[in-house]
């Protein structure tokens, strides 16, 4: 146990470097706020009437919430995706500016160090996702402490799982410039080809979904893995599943340890 403490303030270090640079980033802040008004402020509040079939008295999708309280989950994952992938960036910084070499070379073991980035990458990006959860009030959502909790223990193991997957990715790439641009690729499509911004009705047979929906989109939502995720925090926060929960717990959880394995492969080459 006493070999193990100098190992323990090594993560905590490295966690707290993370942090303090994250609190420090002003630009990251600002998105953090602004990203998650703009989307509840204009898609939630400027869609809702055709979510719930206000338009026209035409009644196109029957489900016991507004489209504001099904695109708020949505919204807070959207808000952990983009800074738990956007946090690989600190890593090809580092790499960039030699910080990276002379901490490999410590006698800090490689797995402690990279936890202890993706503890802190995390840990910014679950609060990313507290900040839009405060606007729970704003878009209508009732929530008690217990699923706040439940919320928050979710939230970061996304993160933890996300920001895993964006050190995978800046293995992959060398400059700045082009993990902006192949974050983006990554980050647009895997959230928009999920159930995040539109449901998919759990009454309907795949065969219903089809003729609403083409078919290629309904194989798309169903193999991606956000469909899930966000499923799971929609079931949290307003009680609503599409899918059994089982399968988006599993998946984070076993992208927890996947993905922390493939980063942990490539993170000292």
């Amino acid at each position: 146990m006493t070999d193990f403490l100098p190992i323990l303030r090594g993560i905590h270090g490295v966690w707290l470097r993370e942090i303090m640079r994250a609190t420090r980033d002003r630009g990251q802040l600002l998105g953090g706020v602004s990203r998650p008004l703009i989307w509840l402020l204009i898609l939630g509040v400027g869609l809702n009437p055709y979510f719930r079939g206000e338009v026209f008295g035409e009644v196109r999708l029957v489900l016991p919430y507004n489209y504001l309280q099904f695109l708020f989950p949505a919204v807070i994952v959207l808000n952990i995706m983009y800074t738990s992938i956007q946090f690989a960036v600190s890593v090809i910084w580092d790499r960039e500016f030699g910080f990276l070499r002379e901490v490999l070379v410590s006698p800090m073991p490689r797995w402690a160090v990279l936890l202890g980035k993706v503890l802190g990458g995390a840990t910014a990006a679950t609060g990313h996702g507290i900040l839009v959860l405060i606007l729970a009030r704003f878009a209508d959502v009732t929530l008690t402490p217990l699923e706040v909790v439940e919320a928050i223990i979710y939230m970061f193991m996304l993160s933890f799982a996300l920001t895993c997957f964006g050190v995978v990715l800046a293995g992959k790439v060398r400059s700045f410039e082009g993990f902006g641009v192949f974050s983006n690729t990554v980050i647009l499509p895997l959230y928009f080809a999920s159930s995040s911004v539109f449901p998919l009705d759990p009454s309907l047979t795949r065969t219903q979904l089809v003729v609403t929906y083409p078919e290629w989109l309904v194989a798309l939502i169903r193999v991606n893995p956000i469909t899930y995720a966000v499923d799971v925090l929609r079931g949290i926060l307003i009680g609503f599943n599409q899918f059994p929960p089982y399968i988006g717990l599993g998946l984070v959880a076993a992208g927890m340890v996947v993905f922390f394995f493939m980063a942990l492969r490539g993170f000292g080459k």
